[in-house]
């Protein structure tokens, strides 16, 4: 014979209204530890990211500035050797057998005079590009130096301000866990939505002096007697938040 099958009993609208609310009102005290914390945790990520950016920006920086000495030093280096020809030209002259000789062995002189001269202006540019990289990096270096230090103040901020709310957030969370168990998927999505949709975060509200306790729109006694008999979830018409009584609002608590 095949046994009967068991069902869980299903939660009443009350009790779905109550969770609501614990939910709402945990949540609520999750968000007032993250106002306390305010901009901190961007502010930090956003240093960060400047920080990483400065130093990916030296990095480059002196990587030029190395690349413009060996630059340097190589047009050196052809100017030592442009010098050696013409010493062995002139000396090269001085033993010619005829004028066609000594004026090919001039035009070589000229033409490693003007080499000499372009690796001069060569050099000149590179070292000035080289003081215009060493004035920037300067100035990344005091800039970075000061973003560090930005950094540090910040994260000692926050870690104080997470060091004194860390034992009560994780107490809050897993009252949300647990108060999320006992909600149906379909209601807790809408919940959520609500909740991300709204100026507050408050997705579920009272109602206060005949009105909405989000938008502060009136509502209706017919809907409110609907909000007190719980027989099912209403919404505010205006803004879309879930309405319960003052005796679930009452009997509540974190």
């Amino acid at each position: 014979m095949e046994k009967a099958k068991t069902h869980e009993p299903e939660i009443s609208v009350e009790e779905r209204l109550r969770a609501l609310y614990s939910l709402q009102l945990v949540d609520s005290e999750i968000d007032k530890i993250k106002t306390l914390r305010g901009e901190l945790p961007l502010e930090v990520q956003d240093l960060e990211d400047e920080i990483a950016g400065l130093e990916t920006r030296l990095g480059n920086l002196r990587e030029e500035v190395v690349n413009l000495e060996k630059a340097v030093s190589k047009k050196n280096n052809e100017i030592v050797d442009a010098q050696a020809l013409i010493k062995k030209y002139e000396e090269q002259q001085k033993n010619v057998r005829n004028n066609r000789e000594f004026d090919s062995l001039s035009k070589e002189i000229e033409f490693q005079n003007l080499e000499i001269e372009l690796f001069n202006k060569k050099i000149k540019e590179f070292t000035q590009q080289m003081d215009e990289k060493k004035g920037v990096i300067a100035d990344s270096e005091a800039t970075l130096a000061e973003r560090k230090t930005d950094l540090e103040n910040k994260k000692a901020e926050l870690d104080e301000i997470i060091s004194d709310t860390q034992k009560e957030e994780e107490g809050l969370y897993n009252k949300l866990d647990k108060i999320q168990e006992r909600i149906e998927e379909r209601l807790l999505t809408a919940y959520k939505r609500i909740r991300s949709n709204a100026r507050n975060g408050l997705a579920v509200v009272p109602v206060q002096r005949d009105a909405c306790g989000g938008c502060f729109n009136q509502i209706p006694p017919q809907r409110q007697l609907d909000i007190k008999s719980r027989k099912k979830i209403i919404v505010c018409e205006y803004c879309g938040r879930i309405l319960v009584d003052d005796e679930i609002i009452n009997e509540s608590k974190v």
